[in-house]
């Protein structure tokens, strides 16, 4: 069994406002992983996350732009390490899961390794059910349009290869960053798992930044949008069979009429079915021409993806 101490792992914690939860969350990985650097990134927070984290023994950085998609896009771009560990700031992961999850990491040969949440049937209040209910419902529409097997889609405890976080584009912007990781492993078929770990509550005292239904509705957003980009075919295509059946529910009672008396008295809803069908056309045209435009994308972050050495069974600092 590979020993951690032989590889750079770094601990990146995106926080903004957290002066309550950091320092447990700062300790508790310097104790379960002494190796490693603490990296905190204090997203404009008007509290004393920053100093708080920093005489807790992390490394304090700022990112100006909020969002937590921001934060992590920067850090993937300033930190170097063999292994990252992507954890948020608020203490309600489970800190003792670190090791077991790298270890996973490097003797599977995968990219990343996302904390699948089970919270403690003895604590009521550590997975809301308006937010296990969203996770459930955005989690399974992404299992439907990229016919994945997935069980938290949503979670912000994962550990990452060097070459997937140096490869990765990371373009969102706040909460919906989860689910752009999510869908960039799957469009390369990037090896990846899933292992369950603890879920708690915040303390007292402690707000979630999460809306439920506005970041719902952008992690929704977001993850259409990436079908789009990744399978144009297919998106177009069910636009194109819309139309299509559309088309076709305006014109059979015309044609109907028209072997009957051979007349057409509703000529304006002809012209209308007949122009809803070429834009059905329309769309299937450029889902054809848009899935070559992403094929070549796709290559391209998979040569880029492949440019970054696996992470070694053992590797020296």
């Amino acid at each position: 069994m590979p020993t951690l101490e032989t590889y750079r792992i770094a601990v990146i914690v995106p926080c903004y406002n957290e002066e309550l939860t950091i320092v447990p969350v700062v300790q508790g990985f310097q104790q379960v992983l002494p190796q490693a650097q603490v990296y905190v990134y204090d997203n404009r927070s008007t509290d004393a996350t920053a100093a708080l984290a920093r005489q807790a023994g992390a490394i304090v950085c700022y990112e100006p732009m909020q969002g937590k998609g921001n934060v992590v896009r920067r850090m993937f771009a300033d930190i170097e390490a063999d292994i990252y560990v992507l954890v948020d700031g608020d203490n309600t992961y489970e800190v003792e899961a670190a090791p077991r999850l790298i270890q996973r990491l490097i003797q599977d040969n995968l990219d990343m390794v996302v904390g699948a949440r089970r919270s403690d049937q003895r604590d009521k209040t550590a997975y809301r059910l308006g937010h296990r209910g969203g996770n459930l419902f955005l989690t399974g529409v992404v299992k439907f349009l990229f016919n994945a097997q997935l069980d938290d889609m949503l979670s912000g405890y994962r550990i990452f290869s060097r070459r997937f976080v140096k490869s990765f584009p990371a373009l969102s912007n706040g909460f919906e960053i989860e689910t752009e990781l999510t869908v960039h492993t799957l469009e390369l078929k990037i090896p990846f798992a899933e292992d369950p770990i603890l879920y708690g509550s915040r303390p007292p005292g402690s707000e979630s930044k999460l809306k439920t239904f506005t970041d719902g509705w952008r992690v929704l957003g977001t993850a259409i949008l990436l079908f789009k980009e990744v399978r144009p075919l297919l998106f177009f295509g069910l636009i194109f069979l819309l139309l299509s059946c559309l088309t076709l529910i305006l014109s059979i009672p015309i044609f109907k009429t028209y072997l009957e008396t051979g007349q057409v008295p509703r000529f304006p809803t002809l012209i209308v079915a007949a122009s809803i069908l070429s834009l059905g056309f329309i769309s299937f045209t450029c889902g054809l021409i848009l899935d070559s435009v992403a094929r070549g994308r796709r290559e391209i972050k998979r040569m880029t993806y492949l440019s970054f050495p696996l992470t070694p069974r053992s590797a020296q600092k």
